[in-house]
């Protein structure tokens, strides 16, 4: 049998989310979509797939027929929101995966560290910029330490709608600390565009790290090791891609950026990636949307699968 699960949030990112697990998942099942507007689209097509919906928020979710048979519930709400739902659903035994830079629960990117909180009840799947750049971080981390890591993610303007909008402060916020706690690195910094170019542009983010590796055997290594990572990662975000080869050269003795640490380094790793979206909702330039929905639904299948193996 499948696992039940419901989104709250009937904007871009639980539309796309909702069509994710009803196209491409073969271990969960859509039992409820939550919204507070009534006319929202997202409820509105909830409806036509034969999804149950509620417009009553949180409370409307639980008050609806079969909510004891929902397992996982994913949240796209905000920040602000998450905090509320988490401690009104606590009660219920309801294993919860936030989508918002809420970050209650442990931090998640499913290519680096899946597996280390596979049981928790509620995890965070950091940003969008964070999804894409800190399994780069961690790439590098895995052949020499890593000093500094500056993240620059530049979205599309017409895919960061009002949630994503009203939570710019925790975006920076919850991913300069996850570059640090999950990417491995001892000081991170991130920063978010919104490119307002158009037609509008696919989602693209640049990796900027320092490093001590004073020789091409340890280059060829991290380059490797990047080229792993984005293999790893394109297997749940098909459009995940090197924008060009990996480069990694030499620091000036006396270029500023050695201010940024206190730890002697030598060279900068650059990498620089771009997301292209499956257009399952929206469409192909939202790939910041693709890649939080897409590492979302990963990590719902691998909670999944781990209870049934302990159930049986």
């Amino acid at each position: 049998m499948k696992t039940k699960v419901a989104v709250i949030g009937s904007g871009n990112i639980g539309t796309d989310l909702m069509i994710k697990v009803l196209r491409l998942s073969e271990t969960l099942e859509m039992a409820a979509m939550v919204g507070i507007d009534p006319e929202s689209d997202g409820l509105a097509r909830a409806l036509r797939f034969g999804v149950p919906v509620t417009a009553e928020g949180v409370e409307g979710l639980i008050a609806m027929d079969g909510f004891d048979e929902i397992e996982i519930i994913f949240d796209a709400t905000s920040a602000k929101a998450h905090v509320a739902s988490a401690a009104r659903l606590a009660a219920y035994g309801k294993k919860l995966i936030d989508l918002t830079p809420a970050a209650l629960g442990p931090m998640v990117i499913p290519a680096v560290n899946l597996r280390d909180h596979v049981d928790a009840d509620n995890v965070n799947m950091v940003t969008c910029g964070g999804q894409a750049t800190i399994p780069i971080v961690a790439a590098i981390a895995q052949v020499v330490p890593v000093p500094y890591a500056e993240i620059v993610a530049s979205i599309a303007s017409r895919s960061a709608g009002p949630g994503t909008r009203a939570n710019i402060d925790e975006f920076t916020e919850t991913t300069s600390h996850a570059i640090e706690a999950v990417g491995g690195a001892e000081r991170g910094k991130a920063v978010i565009i919104l490119n307002p170019a158009e037609p509008p542009l696919i989602m693209r983010d640049t990796v900027l790290a320092l490093v001590n590796a004073p020789d091409e055997a340890t280059h060829d290594e991290i380059r490797a090791s990047v080229e792993r990572m984005v293999g790893q990662v394109s297997e749940y975000v098909p459009g995940y891609r090197l924008k060009q080869q990996v480069q990694v050269v030499p620091v000036p003795a006396d270029q500023p950026v050695h201010t940024l640490t206190d730890t002697p380094v030598t060279h900068q790793v650059s990498v620089f990636l771009e997301v292209e979206g499956a257009a399952h909702y929206l469409p192909a330039y939202a790939g910041n949307l693709d890649i939080m929905t897409s590492a979302a639904l990963r990590m719902a299948e691998a909670m999944a699968a781990t209870k049934k193996q302990v159930s049986t």
